[in-house]
């Protein structure tokens, strides 16, 4: 594919608009995960958890919302909708700060529900675009990238501010309410995709109810397994987010504030190299299979990474940035880039944004039934414990689910080539 100095101007443009706009969000989200609320609890559960879980549980319905809002979204709803649902979730952190426990844990919920679905607007200025990969792998290296920095950010807020845990997530997000307002601002100046990109990528466009239930009849098995996997990987990827902290502090690194945003560092940046360079596949089928063999790769790394580090094979560092690359490396393509090839691969009428949001609110879904049973089914395993327990079982479901959706999307090619033949129409096959 050649790449112009046009080319190069827009994709540097867009990347930055789109990492800073998720970024600043991450600064609303997570920085209360790196308080311990030590001591207190409700209904004799530990109120850290119990605030993890209204957030998830937020955070959750947002998605199940967003199934049908983003995929109906048009181009004049974005800029409001991302600074209405920003001012809302500072609201609710302020909220929780002022109001005493335990009816402030209503606020955290509201949070995540005002939260949920920042993303899906975000990566609809992207999707559609011959450089999606490389603007979507950016953007999805931001919550890569900003979940270590936003807790960083929190402690050294709680270190030097002297502020208590409550107040510290408001604070720390007042900090970023004007970068994400220019940030969205500079995002929504973004030119529409261009008649190149509808020729390559398929016009994006909104879905109605009819063109929804159309995608999901067409596709009802691979999505099924592959949500299957996506709620798996959501759970532990949110798992080693929320509890890194605990994490961290078993394998011997308490107390160090830059271990959360330095261990992060290389595996944001091998995971924008490794899949912004599926850009330069012109051919969409192509891509949509490589995507599977990523995903092998990285739910292989994940189990491989953990027996290692169990054989005192690499060092606790070394482990965390492993399994880190390779829940990412799975994690990734599902927020963006393999659904977007999927819509292209096989002419689908409709965005990438309705995928997307099928996935994720079952990926949260999981992720809250991981927490519960962590800690009402599984209470006398440590987080280091269940961390090790849980990234065996990514590797086995996850190389499961992408060899069987492999072979189920190479036989639907070859009898959509089988029909085009009879109508003198040639596709190129898959390889």
């Amino acid at each position: 594919m050649k790449v112009t100095q046009k080319d190069i101007k827009f994709i540097a443009y867009g990347a930055l608009a789109s990492f800073g706009t998720y970024f600043c969000m991450y600064a609303f989200r997570k920085p209360f995960t790196v308080a311990t609320y030590e001591n207190l609890a409700f209904a004799g559960i530990d109120f850290k958890i119990i605030l993890i879980i209204a957030q998830v549980i937020g955070y959750m319905l947002s998605k199940f919302i967003g199934i049908k809002l983003i995929s109906e979204l048009k181009p004049k709803q974005r800029l409001p909708y991302l600074m209405v649902m920003i001012l809302l979730a500072e609201l609710s952190l302020l909220l929780f700060a002022f109001v005493s426990s335990p009816i402030n844990i209503l606020f955290m919920f509201m949070n995540g529900l005002s939260l949920g679905m920042v993303w899906g607007v975000v990566f609809s200025y992207l999707e559609g675009r011959k450089f999606t990969e490389i603007l979507g792998v950016i953007l999805c290296s931001s919550f890569i990238l900003s979940s270590g920095v936003v807790k960083s950010a929190g402690l050294l807020v709680m270190q030097h501010l002297g502020v208590s845990e409550f107040w510290m997530p408001a604070i720390t997000g007042a900090f970023f309410l004007v970068p994400f307002a220019v940030c969205a601002y500079l995002l929504d100046k973004m030119p529409p995709p261009t008649e190149e990109d509808k020729i390559l990528r398929e016009e994006r466009l909104p879905m109605t109810a009819q063109d929804r239930k159309k995608v999901l009849a067409q596709f009802f098995f691979p999505l099924a397994i592959l949500v299957f996997f996506y709620v798996c990987l959501t759970a532990m990827r949110d798992f080693r987010d929320n509890f890194s902290r605990e994490i961290w502090d078993a394998v011997g690194y308490e107390g160090n504030a830059s271990v959360y945003t330095l261990s992060e560092l290389p595996v944001a940046f091998i995971v924008l190299l490794s899949i912004g360079l599926f850009a330069f596949f012109k051919d969409n089928l192509k891509a949509f299979v490589s995507y599977h063999y990523l995903l092998i790769f990285g739910s292989a790394l994940v189990g491989v990474s953990t027996f290692l580090f169990q054989t005192h094979t690499i060092d606790p560092v070394f482990w965390m940035v492993l399994t880190g690359l390779g829940l990412y490396i799975s994690y990734v393509p599902f927020n963006c880039i393999f659904f977007d090839r999927m819509i292209a691969a096989f002419h689908i009428k409709g965005n990438a944004g309705y995928l997307i949001y099928i996935a994720d609110a079952f990926g949260y879904l999981g992720s809250m039934a991981v927490l519960l049973y962590k800690n009402f089914g599984q209470g006398s395993l440590s987080s280091l414990q269940f961390f090790v327990h849980g990234t065996y079982f990514i590797a086995v479901i996850g190389i499961a689910v992408s060899i069987l959706s492999l072979f189920y999307f190479k036989n639907k090619n070859k009898h959509q080539n089988s029909a085009s033949n009879d109508k003198n129409i040639t596709y190129e096959p898959i390889v």
